[in-house]
């Protein structure tokens, strides 16, 4: 009884570990707008230029909504 219980134990952490990713896609781990445009487009400067200026609206629009909402609050 005991070894199946260690035997099921150790099958399913191999199983489980095989469904985990090992890493996430640079320009999601890349922390910030500039590093996030540089890892998703290195050799494209103008793209790469876009990409900042919409992360950085994105952002920037993030925070006046958070920041109505807790005064609303």
């Amino acid at each position: 009884m005991l070894k199946r219980m260690l035997f099921a134990a150790a099958l399913t952490g191999l199983v489980a570990g095989a469904a985990v990713p090992l890493h996430a896609p640079s320009a999601e781990a890349a922390s910030g707008c500039w590093a996030a445009a540089k890892a998703k487009f290195a050799g494209d400067a103008k793209a790469r230029h876009a990409y900042r200026k919409e992360c950085r609206a994105h952002y920037r629009a993030y925070k006046t909504a958070t920041k109505g909402a807790k005064k609303a609050t």
